[in-house]
């Protein structure tokens, strides 16, 4: 029998769908059932390529006994964390405020008018069900205690940032000395020897090599750029990344980038895609573009819907065993490989007996993950052969491993859409083709846009929204959507200079400016010493016009994902130049005022507040290309330059062309040459007619 969960999209609620749990959704329905019936509520968040959410979904959830315990004495709702990121974070801070570690699946009871009082992650079949009964007894019991803590929990989830941070009103002091200390701080926990921050697990962290690219830019201080290359080389070649279909997984297990959680998400990859591209722009290195490549072609092959947009992840399990779909037995190899098995087991680390034990159902399996120390370069020179051949030799290796890995049983595939994590993969294309020039990587992006603005867009009033399955389009979008695709069109403007691109992304954040700002001080007495008003320039998480939850929260640190209010201010500071709107530029610095204190406490935890500020450390830079050969000189351009630059261009032969552009405004060509106009912090040189020219003037 199924439960309500069958009606459905999300792929983790469908999971849950025959459960003999009487599972709801998140929703008023559920919400009204235990007002009406006074009863409390047990919310159970995950995702589905969660390994642990399946191990108790198998142990507990599909088992009658501890579903009839459940059902009698809760009401109880299933959430998918990446459909409702709201309700996960407001729950999330509520299980870290009670002293309880983190993670999924994450278990919250809730009082019946969804305050919550007690949370817990996995547990065990039988502590579990201890637990259940145990719960249920303190509410029948002390009734009294469970609604005090419940409402101090409440209380601490609606304090505003400014007291929870002690966040002030600031006049950002952009200087490079300030960077220098974020830097030096996050350098105490760098991994000198094997990449990465001085920990495991290991995880991608994009925001915190883009900050040491800005900041490399800004000071050339090699420190920055041999741990970002260092990082990136060994996330590269090691088991986080498959060495045979391109993509990472979510994170490493070991401190050596060697054994992953073998989950593959869409918002890694998309990050990935414009790290490695910024970083082939700035080093050359042929590994990083041979990873853009294959995790373009990764994503093509099993994330790309027919309609355009992108699924969300892989699972990590497949046959009920982790990472079975990407590792091999030493005999498997060696029937496959036959000659070629020996050199191919010293590039990829094979071990006879396997260099990876996982633990099955029927004993230990000695089993591979493929995992380089050596680069293409290295190994043909450890093995005497040129380039070349060794590319012909890989090449025809990996296509007999692929073509017997496609015949397996493939890991389970999370294939809603989701609006924020799709406007990083565009901002992840767009990057690829302006360091690649790769016509199919624009072709997939402008795609992409398109899909964002015709199936997540709500037509009636303009606004995102957040999930897409099936040709239905469901939950309002949230700050982190508009975040990520207003970037990813911002992006998409400057690598074709249509200006399409540009309007559609400030009508974005202007809903933005209009919808998720905090106004909760307009009117109210409170000014600062400067007599000016004490409102927040920070946004919420959620649309003014969305539903009422408990508390109203905003998203400040980052995380693997960056917070969407440092990705938010980001797009200002852009628009800010682009459009000449000066008001958004003063928004930025409001933000960033605001946060700095805080960023210089933790760096590593605000790591793209910290790329942004060393941005507005650096001089900005903008370059306005004029006449026929305007996307000709951008891409030649762009070869010299890393990050930070705004471009604005036309390929109109008008003079002056017709562009409502700031940028291009009275701007013609030279004696009937393209022409480009290079100005350093709102200062322009004079115009220049050769790329040559141009670069001398950068």
């Amino acid at each position: 029998m199924a439960n309500r969960l069958a009606n459905e999209t999300s792929p983790y609620l469908l999971q849950h769908a025959h459960n003999p749990v009487d599972w709801y959704p998140w929703g008023e329905e559920a919400l009204a059932k235990a007002r009406d019936e006074d009863k409390p509520i047990l919310v159970s968040i995950g995702y589905s390529a969660c390994h642990w959410c399946h191990v108790m979904e198998r142990e507990a959830f599909e088992r009658e006994q501890i579903a009839e315990v459940m059902n009698n004495r809760f009401v109880c709702i299933k959430v998918d964390r990446e459909e409702r990121p709201d309700v996960d974070a407001i729950y999330m801070d509520a299980v870290q405020a009670m002293g309880v570690r983190g993670g999924w699946p994450l278990n919250m009871f809730l009082m019946p008018d969804a305050k919550p009082f007690y949370g817990v992650t996995y547990l065990p079949p039988q502590q579990w069900v201890n637990l259940l009964v145990g719960v249920r007894k303190a509410f029948d019991t002390e009734r009294d205690k469970l609604s005090e803590s419940a409402e101090g929990f409440t209380n601490e989830l609606n304090l505003s940032d400014t007291v929870r941070f002690g966040l002030t009103d600031n006049q950002p002091q952009f200087r490079a000395e300030v960077s220098t200390k974020l830097f030096e701080q996050l350098a105490t926990r760098f991994d000198r020897e094997k990449g990465g921050m001085n920990r495991a697990p290991k995880f991608p962290m994009p925001s915190i090599y883009t900050f040491l690219l800005n900041y490399h830019q800004l000071t050339n201080d090699t420190r920055a750029l041999d741990q970002l290359t260092l990082t990136l080389d060994r996330m590269a070649l090691g088991g986080l990344y498959d060495q045979l279909g391109g993509g990472f997984s979510r994170y490493s297990v070991d401190e050596d980038w060697f054994a992953p959680h073998f989950e593959k998400m869409l918002y890694d990859n998309g990050q990935l895609l414009t790290l490695y591209s910024d970083a082939h722009r700035l080093t050359g290195n042929p590994l990083y573009k041979r990873v853009v490549y294959q995790t373009i072609e990764f994503t093509k092959r099993e994330l790309l819907s027919l309609e355009g947009g992108f699924f969300s992840a892989l699972d990590a399990d497949s046959e009920g065993e982790e990472g079975k779909f990407y590792t091999w037995t030493t005999p498997e190899l060696r029937d496959l490989l036959g000659t070629d098995f020996d050199w191919f087991a010293d590039l990829y680390s094979v071990e006879e007996d396997g260099n990876w034990e996982h633990e099955t159902g029927h004993g230990k399996t000695g089993r591979n993950i493929l995992h380089r120390t050596r680069t293409d370069e290295q190994f043909a020179e450890h093995a005497d052969w040129t380039l070349d051949d060794m590319h012909e030799m890989l090449a025809g290796a990996h296509e007999k491993l692929m073509a017997v890995r496609d015949t397996r049983i493939r890991p389970g595939l999370d294939d809603k859409i989701l609006c924020s994590w799709n406007g990083l993969m565009l901002k992840g294309l767009v990057s690829a083709y302006r360091a690649f020039d790769e016509p199919e990587f624009l072709t997939l992006a402008i795609r992409l846009a398109h899909f964002l603005l015709h199936h997540m867009r709500d037509k009636r009033n303009g606004r995102l929204w957040h999930s897409f399955k099936q040709g239905r389009a469901k939950q309002p979008g949230f700050l982190e959507d508009y975040a990520a695709v207003i970037d990813g069109l911002i992006a998409l403007y400057q690598a074709t200079f249509a200006e399409n691109w540009l309007t559609e992304a400030d009508q974005l954040a202007q809903y933005v400016l209009a919808s998720f700002s905090d106004s909760s001080t307009e009117g109210a007495p409170d000014v600062s010493t400067s007599g000016e008003s004490t409102r927040d320039p920070l946004f919420y998480f959620t649309d003014k016009n969305a539903e009422d939850l408990i508390a109203r929260r905003k998203e400040l640190f980052d995380n693997v994902i960056p917070a969407s209010n440092s990705i938010m201010a980001g797009n200002l500071l852009a628009l800010s130049t682009l459009l000449d709107r000066p008001a958004y530029g003063e928004r930025v610095d409001q933000m960033l005022g605001r946060i700095q204190p805080l960023v210089e406490k933790h760096p590593g935890d605000l790591s793209n507040w910290a790329a942004l500020y060393t941005r507005r450390v650096l001089p900005s830079v903008e370059i306005a290309i004029v006449g026929p050969q305007a996307a000709e000189f951008r891409r030649e351009l762009e070869s010299y330059l890393t990050t930070g630059v705004i471009f604005c261009g036309t390929e109109s032969s008008n003079n002056p062309p017709v562009s409502k552009l700031p940028l291009l405004e009275g701007r013609g060509m030279v004696n009937g040459q393209t022409t480009i106009y290079v100005c350093h912090d709102r200062a322009c040189q004079l115009p220049v007619t050769s790329v040559e020219e141009a670069v001398k003037l950068l």
